[in-house]
């Protein structure tokens, strides 16, 4: 029994027929979709590699059934930066060392953009590293991660006072 998912991911459109209920988002996106930013690590929901934002909410790619997120709008790694610009966590990342390896950074990337748009963790180190607690990192770059994190909110901030 084949079943009928449509999400827009990253923007754009895409149906897609499972041929098995059990496919997980993170499976589907790297092995049909090609978006391959989003890591496999774990498997279980413990490392936070395989971190999407799903309807604006961070998940676990890899604890998600797709076929339960009928509709929904996912973003990936892929799905951050405007054309050659960099979303501003993107680029604090880069300025703040906030990565060693480079296997967890997609997920550290997404899990911060979406405690950003949660709004909870302010300008706080120790708030930080306890929203981002989900996403592990092996190297240990948690203070450059944490450094990015706290630049990219100031400078997200900074930008919509302009706008507003």
């Amino acid at each position: 029994m084949s079943l009928s998912v449509t999400l827009t991911v990253n923007g754009a459109l895409k149906d897609v027929v499972l041929e098995d209920p059990r496919v997980t988002l993170l499976d589907l996106l790297r092995e049909r979709l090609d978006l391959t930013g989003t890591k496999k690590g774990c498997d279980r929901g413990q490392c936070g590699a395989c971190t999407v934002l799903v309807d604006g909410r961070r998940v676990n790619a890899c604890l998600s059934l797709a076929v339960s997120l009928d509709g929904a709008e996912v973003t990936t790694i892929e799905g951050l930066a405007e054309g050659d610009a960099l979303h501003p966590v993107q680029q604090a990342f880069i300025e703040h060392d906030g990565f060693q390896c480079g296997f967890c950074t997609p997920g550290q990337i997404m899990s911060a953009v979406g405690m950003i748009a949660e709004g909870d963790a302010g300008n706080d180190p120790d708030r930080v590293r306890e929203a981002m607690s989900g996403n592990i990192c092996r190297c240990g770059a948690y203070k450059g991660i944490v450094e990015a994190a706290i630049d990219a909110q100031a400078k997200t901030g900074e930008k919509e006072r302009r706008v507003a």
